[in-house]
């Protein structure tokens, strides 16, 4: 075979290099090729750490006479969809037109255009349970592309066009009230399973975005995340000894585990535990499963180089046989004996970025020191590796850069994770590049707003989205027509658009000025109606619709320089009083709350975040400044001077 994928950065790819199928990367040599000799072109999606993908390839991908067949009537293409997510999620898109059973492997098949006009998911080696056989989809495919091209190529033209409609598509609507957001909780709560916790039936995921909004809400909504976390936390979705979340389960009561363990869930799961143990002190269980999955993280998915790892296998071999979740239902003892399952180590900027936020965040809330490193050390190889001066990278492995773009969701999510970060450290340097990534996106979205009105005759456009992914769409899509806007849903974790629309808010709660707030409120609008209508699959647009409706406190403490702002384990100087108001601040509630050494305090605000103009110490010692949308009470010394203020009514302070 062409060997061309013997030197890909993706792990996905490298395992099928020697397939007998004649793969080619995503790429313009692959429909070159196509045309050149006439023949369709077969897309296949998948992901290291996919099952049913192993499935395939071992069932398929390895069978020479069908790589054969497969070599001679098509062109062959292999995709990670990690690497690749908008191609993936275009491609997905145009199979829901074929079929309603989606999922990885993804199975398309495209004209030489880069038109889908069939598409499906896994394919058995011999028909079965009325599903035929991939080398009968294969004949069935060649049989239609030579007899009955024109039908294709209009089936083809009918789903490119319907994409380009469902991207063209508004879904806009007045940023939702307080009333509104309880309504959608209320919808949540309707499709809760109250007897093992999690929503709807089998299969059942854990869907992240939704329980940290839960998580962040007043009221029922945090008791309906903290019902699901205690439930899930308890189940076999968890693993007990390595403290992680396994990807979904295939019965409702959360038992047959899919056993892979994917950074995106352990992150936004980190991130609802972490929070439910700041508003829920007493309870057990919400504390444990977020130390656990702080475990897991730095002990099993950190690389040696400081980056995590996208996600680990359902499988590995015990006793020389290839075993799906055979190590995860083995014991702590019968683990040692056993080599766990590999790592994807490919190391996704926007992914990192999660669990940056994640950890910085806990490490906050449960003054864990081990928690706070990790974040450093990711952020600091991101830093380093993936934040060039003229691009950011998506994805990287062993020092290998990829050469996809960088989505907006890597722009978002960095740039959260580096936000989290600097309120975690005190360090404004992480905040000030956070800015710079919502800035590129601001610009090339203000850029591609001005290309459209300029090539307008007379038809108004629907108002763009604020945020782009600098670097454009992937080439190869747009060069045909197939780019997409970037989907606003999130089934499984923050779409691009609303993890910068979150970071643009966190930016203007800091004091970077009313362009972000404006931004970020001008998204979320473009998706408000699509929000309320299925919050199952809007999680983290709610949340941030509800960060909106909720009174805006800024906390900012201030401690002498002498005195590390992040010290855990221990009493961080000789003054109880000191020590009281930093354990005080860690726990408020707040819509963004920091400690910080004046010297960093300054730093904020020479870097322009006007939240930290003037805050310093109070006769020498530690002092809390607590804002109400800018407008801040005098600054107290103590933690109840701190709970005072917090419980006075509007207009009031505990120093008036």
């Amino acid at each position: 075979m062409g060997g061309r994928l013997d030197d890909a950065m993706s792990p996905y790819l490298r395992a099928h290099a020697q397939n007998p199928v004649d793969w080619y990367p995503w790429g313009e040599a692959a429909f070159d090729e196509a045309r050149a000799r006439d023949v369709p072109v077969l897309i296949s999606i998948g992901y290291a750490t996919c099952h049913w993908c192993h499935v395939m390839a071992r069932e398929s991908f390895s069978d020479p006479a069908l790589a054969r067949a497969l070599n001679e009537r098509y062109v062959a293409i292999k995709v990670d969809r990690e690497e690749h997510p908008d191609v993936d999620s275009t491609y997905m898109a145009a199979a829901s037109a074929f079929t309603r059973e989606l999922g990885w492997p993804l199975t398309v098949f495209a004209t030489p255009e880069g038109r889908a006009f069939y598409a499906g998911t896994y394919f058995p080696p011999e028909p079965a349970r009325g599903m035929p056989s991939f080398r009968q989809v294969l004949a069935a495919v060649d049989e239609a592309w030579r007899e009955r091209r024109s039908e294709i190529v209009q089936t083809a033209a009918a789903v490119a066009e319907a994409l380009a409609e469902t991207s063209a598509a508004r879904t806009a609507g007045d940023l939702p009230s307080a009333d509104a957001l309880r309504q959608a909780i209320a919808q949540l709560a309707d499709d809760e399973d109250r007897v093992h916790g999690g929503f709807g039936g089998a299969p059942k995921f854990p869907v992240g975005p939704v329980v940290r909004f839960l998580a962040a809400s007043p009221g029922e909504g945090r008791a309906l995340a903290l019902r699901t976390m205690r439930l899930m936390g308890a189940s076999a979705l968890r693993d007990p000894v390595e403290g992680g979340f396994f990807r979904y389960a295939t019965r409702a009561d959360w038992t047959e585990p899919h056993y892979e363990r994917m950074l995106t869930d352990n992150a936004q799961l980190l991130s609802a535990s972490a929070e439910l143990a700041r508003s829920h002190p007493d309870e057990v269980a919400p504390e444990a499963i977020a130390r656990g999955i702080i475990r897991f993280l730095t002990e099993a998915m950190q690389l040696a180089g400081g980056g995590f790892a996208s996600a680990q296998d359902s499988e590995s071999v015990i006793d020389g046989v290839r075993n799906e979740g055979g190590y995860y239902r083995a014991d702590a003892e019968a683990r040692r004996s056993l080599a766990p399952p590999l790592l994807d180590e490919k190391v996704l900027t926007g992914w990192n970025g999660l669990a940056i936020s994640a950890l910085a965040r806990a490490s906050v809330i449960l003054d864990d020191a081990a928690a706070r490193a990790a974040a450093v050390r990711a952020a600091r190889f991101l830093l380093e590796r993936h934040v060039l001066p003229d691009r950011l990278v998506r994805a990287s492995r062993d020092g290998q850069i990829s050469s996809s773009h960088a989505t907006l969701e890597d722009t978002g999510m960095l740039a959260n994770g580096l936000l989290e970060l600097a309120l975690a450290t005190g360090d404004a340097e992480y905040a000030v590049t956070a800015r710079s990534l919502i800035d590129a996106a601001l610009a090339a979205a203000e850029g591609s707003a001005a290309a459209v009105g300029a090539d307008s005759v007379g038809t108004p456009s629907p108002a763009p989205l604020p945020f782009r992914a600098p670097d454009g769409a992937d080439p190869v899509l747009a060069d045909r027509g197939l780019a997409v806007d970037d989907d606003p849903g999130e089934g499984a974790m923050p779409s691009g658009v609303s993890a910068c629309a979150h970071a643009a808010w966190t930016l203007w709660l800091l004091g970077a000025g009313d362009r972000y707030r404006a931004a970020a409120e001008a998204a979320m609008k473009r998706v408000a109606g699509a929000a309320l209508a299925r919050p199952i699959a809007f999680g983290s647009t709610l949340r941030l619709m509800a960060r909106f409706v909720a009174p805006v406190v800024q906390l900012v403490t201030v401690v002498p320089d002498g005195v590390r702002a992040t010290d855990a384990g221990e009493p961080m100087t000789a003054e109880p009083a000191t020590d009281g108001l930093v354990r005080a601040t860690r726990a408020h509630e707040a819509s963004v709350a920091t400690i910080v050494t004046e010297s960093q305090a300054r730093a904020f605000s020479a870097a322009g975040f006007e939240l930290f103009d003037a805050r310093g110490l109070v006769q020498g010692r530690a002092a809390a400044y607590r804002c109400r949308e800018f407008v801040c009470a005098m600054p107290v010394g103590d933690a109840d001077a701190l709970g005072a203020i917090a419980t006075a009514p509007d207009g009031e302070t505990a120093s008036d």
